[in-house]
């Protein structure tokens, strides 16, 4: 049984990673977030410490060194800026690190966690649960076993809806996120980075506030993408049967199914993690570098080959702010 850590506990994502924690048998001893909303806590670790100032928590770390709390993983779920910070943190205390996606915004910051990792022996873990969905792991084996010379025509759609809270928190503060493409889409880049192999070109066709559309040039795939948190940018189908989330992967013209098999998949990254099987946060540093590419890159507008959806009317922003690339 190993003693576990958490920072960012009252957040979205926390309750996977408390299951996680729960299902292979190890112990929360202590957990930290700012804000109290922490109830979830008493259906898996109802005896852990709690705090909301995090100096009381790293006193709580250090007092516990060479006790039975001693711990042993630090678990981040907090905001996306956050994330590369607390990992250098929980590496420099002695805890090797279990990180939710994205390890950090920029890969200058992955290589620095990677130095530290080699110079404490401890190491960072990232959440990348779509590549043990056995869907896309079928897939990763398909395109490996078929012809070296094969390119694939694909075409990624992902809209999640998110309302004007969205843009009120840190989520909807580029600098915070890391924009669109980071913060909803950073793992469908991871995966296809991942069967598809790395980029040739990266050519952002449409950015906004509300929604990125582009194209990815894989060493196998050609990738027209768009993804948005506006409702609006809905197709019919998905508002006629009251959808708020619409998600699909298109290759060569057929669709390709893996919406469902996602409940179980933070405890098998647990699982992998836990007997060393994990994936490093090296192996993250791909899909930073192409988050980043398509933050910073300049629109090439409606021009070449572009996903239907970047067609969409573009919107304002709900609060009057006007930082539309096009």
């Amino acid at each position: 049984m190993a003693n576990f850590a958490i920072v960012g506990v009252a957040g979205y994502i926390a309750p996977r990673h408390l299951k996680a924690i729960a299902d292979t048998g190890n112990r929360l001893v202590v957990a930290y977030d700012r804000f109290d909303s922490v109830g979830k806590l008493d259906s898996f670790f109802p005896d852990c410490e709690f705090f909301t100032e995090q100096e009381q928590f790293e006193a709580f770390i250090d007092r516990a060194k060479g006790t039975e709390n001693k711990v042993d993983w630090l678990v981040v779920c907090t905001p996306n800026y956050t994330h590369a910070p607390y990992c250098r943190y929980g590496l420099k205390n002695g805890m090797d690190v279990i990180c939710e996606k994205p390890a950090a915004l920029h890969p200058y910051e992955i290589e620095e966690i990677m130095r530290i990792e080699e110079e404490t022996g401890k190491h960072v873990y990232n959440i990348l649960q779509l590549r043990l969905h056995d869907s896309i792991a079928a897939l990763k084996r398909k395109v490996e076993e078929g012809p070296a010379d094969k390119r694939y025509n694909i075409e990624l759609t992902y809209i999640t809806s998110r309302g004007k809270w969205y843009y009120a928190s840190w989520k909807g503060d580029n600098h915070k996120s890391g924009g669109v493409a980071t913060n909803i889409g950073v793992h469908f880049y991871d995966m296809l980075q991942w069967i598809f192999g790395p980029v040739k070109e990266n050519v952002v066709h449409v950015s906004s506030f509300d929604r990125v559309a582009g194209r990815l040039e894989l060493e196998k795939a050609s990738v027209k993408y768009f993804l948005s948190i506006n409702g609006d940018c809905l197709p019919p189908d998905a508002v006629q049967g009251e959808k708020r989330t619409y998600r699909t992967l298109n290759i060569d013209g057929d669709e390709f199914e893996f919406s469902k098999g996602f409940t179980e998949l933070h405890t098998r990254s647990y699982e992998d993690i836990l007997c060393g099987k994990g994936f490093r946060i090296s192996e993250s540093l791909g899909c930073i570098r192409i988050v980043e590419d398509i933050r910073n890159a300049v629109p090439a507008g409606l021009s070449g080959e572009y996903h239907p959806l970047a067609l969409k009317p573009l919107a304002r922003h709900p609060f009057g702010w006007d930082d539309v690339k096009y």
